[in-house]
């Protein structure tokens, strides 16, 4: 019985602590290689990044429900990355009702603030 246990806790511990081929939030959407990632991918990364900002209260739950404005490739410092714009209508302050998040092109997070640069 205890060895039977033992293996169970040991396939939970596996399967829990076993990297993901594909990511979503909470270090998750983290890409190798040089493809560049679709659009649809960076901005389920977004959201999820966006979420987890709020669960951790950098940013007031008002942002839950922000909307994805929109999502471009634009010229980075060095080379082409995903910029992305939220609004939040919800926000008192209209400094940051829109928060950018920029990502790598292939999917990597790169920073977020409420400037855009």
């Amino acid at each position: 019985m205890m060895k039977k246990l033992v293996s169970i806790a040991t396939l939970l511990l596996s399967i829990s602590t076993a990297p993901a081929a594909f990511a979503g939030g909470d270090g998750k959407c983290h890409f190798h290689g040089s493809t560049p990632a679709k659009e649809s991918v960076v901005v389920g990364c977004a959201n999820s990044y966006k979420d987890a900002l709020v669960g951790k209260g950098k940013l007031d739950a008002s942002w839950k429900n922000a909307n994805l404005d929109k999502a471009e490739v634009v010229a980075g410092k060095d080379k082409k990355e995903w910029k992305l714009a939220f609004k939040n209508a919800a926000e008192k302050d209209a400094s940051k009702q829109n928060l950018y998040m920029f990502y790598t092109l292939t999917g990597n997070f790169i920073a977020a603030n409420f400037s855009g640069k």
